[in-house]
């Protein structure tokens, strides 16, 4: 049995004429998009009543898709609620925990790519990961001329308070939570041979008192070299290890991108279970290859980049199910054709779709109707000549040297 649509929708509705639009804004979301769905550009009353026909058919069907209850989520750093296309790198960082806490070497891994790409979601799935088998973490975001010691400080202290609980020998985190103070100390222009003799001294952000002596030269290279592997042989003495997560790597200062890959490499002569995971845009490798030349033989480069066919479908089609809905096939293609699989086109249209469809399935006039209208949202610029071979398919296309609006 079909109910009526309302009566204020049919009204306002059967006071159109072709080549006239209603004001939308006082309407309920469901007539809306009922609305939007005339061709009010008709050039026939024709075809404009063949329109109003099947809008009103549509808006009276029951099953229709609620966008209170939309699954997809365009935006910075949130993750989707089908994380497709990345299991075979979640399933190498697993391997890499794994072999890590056993005490077998493994390097660093960098991801790169355009911005919205999925690489902080990547970024954040793998430090949950290393959380699940208890190991300590800590994750920053690099600035712009910003010095990465107090934020690695900071990190470090997470991830070692993570594993003191479990730790049987209290003095030994006391230890490397003082040698943490000195490192952090060390920045503040409080390392003085004065402040040294006038007793012990707590870092910022820590509770302990500083080791003399120790991740204090004001040196960042040599003190984040020392600090690194006293925390890795806290992890080491629990089976587990340390992560530490590192967002816009390429912003990290030049000086502090040489004292970063220093240090892991000496960790990794080392054997300390210390891995450092670092996020970054495509040209990262070069900023890191201009910090330490062997940074190319330091880390594991993993490119974050466009999701194929099946990885987008799945994507968009996982989501819908959980909420009784599907995509035809057609609706499918013309996804795939206007994101071209770019992650955060692929939720931005899925949102986009999902709120304009009046009920399942979702069809490629619904894709064709919302990515017209999500383009008109997202106000992207058209990308310069020279970026025009590196964008993404479709209406809005994003450079991976570009930002893309509220993507991660």
């Amino acid at each position: 049995m079909t109910t009526a649509a309302p009566t204020r929708g049919r009204t306002a509705i059967r006071s159109g004429v072709a080549g006239q639009h209603p004001s939308l804004h006082s309407f309920h979301p469901n007539e809306r998009r009922a609305l939007q769905r005339i061709d009010w550009g008709a050039r026939s009353s024709a075809a404009f009543y063949r329109s109003l026909e099947a809008a009103l058919d549509r808006g009276s069907e029951s099953g229709s898709v609620d966008p209170v209850r939309n699954p997809y989520t365009p935006g910075a750093g949130q993750h989707p609620p089908e994380l497709a296309g990345r299991e075979r790198e979640i399933q190498r960082f697993g391997v890499l925990l794994e072999r890590v806490a056993h005490g077998r070497p493994e390097r660093g891994v960098i991801l790169t790519g355009p911005r919205g790409s999925g690489k902080t979601v990547l970024l954040n799935t793998f430090r949950s990961m290393a959380v699940q088998r208890t190991w300590g973490t800590g994750r920053i975001e690099a600035r712009p001329g910003r010095s990465v010691r107090q934020p690695i400080a900071a990190a470090v202290r997470t991830a070692l308070r993570a594993l003191a609980p479990r730790h049987r020998a209290p003095e030994r985190i006391e230890h490397a939570l003082g040698v943490l103070a000195s490192f952090a100390r060390a920045g503040t222009g409080d390392g003085s041979d004065r402040a040294a003799q006038a007793g012990p001294r707590r870092g910022p952000g820590t509770d302990a008192a500083a080791v003399p002596g120790r991740a204090d030269s004001g040196d960042l290279e040599t003190d984040l070299s020392e600090l690194l592997l006293d925390a890795a042989s806290v992890a080491a003495d629990l089976g587990a290890g340390i992560a530490l997560f590192v967002d816009e790597l390429q912003d990290v200062p030049a000086a502090d991108v040489s004292a970063l890959c220093a240090a892991c490499h000496e960790l990794a002569q080392n054997g300390g279970p210390l891995v450092l995971v670092g996020a970054g845009l495509p040209h990262l490798p070069a900023v890191l290859s201009a910090g330490k030349g062997y940074s190319e033989r330091l880390f594991r480069y993993a490119r974050v980049d466009r999701l194929s066919r099946s990885a987008a479908d799945h994507a968009l089609t996982a989501p819908a199910l959980a909420e009784g809905a599907r995509f035809d096939a057609d609706a499918l293609e013309a996804l795939y054709e206007a994101s071209g699989g770019h992650p955060f086109l692929v939720q931005a249209y899925g949102k986009a779709v999902w709120d304009l469809a009046l009920r399942s399935p979702i069809t490629a006039d619904d894709v064709r109707s919302a990515v017209s209208e999500a383009d008109e949202e997202l106000a992207v610029p058209p990308a310069s000549p020279e970026h025009r071979d590196r964008r993404p398919r479709g209406p809005v296309a994003f450079p991976p040297d570009r930002e893309v609006p509220g993507s991660p």
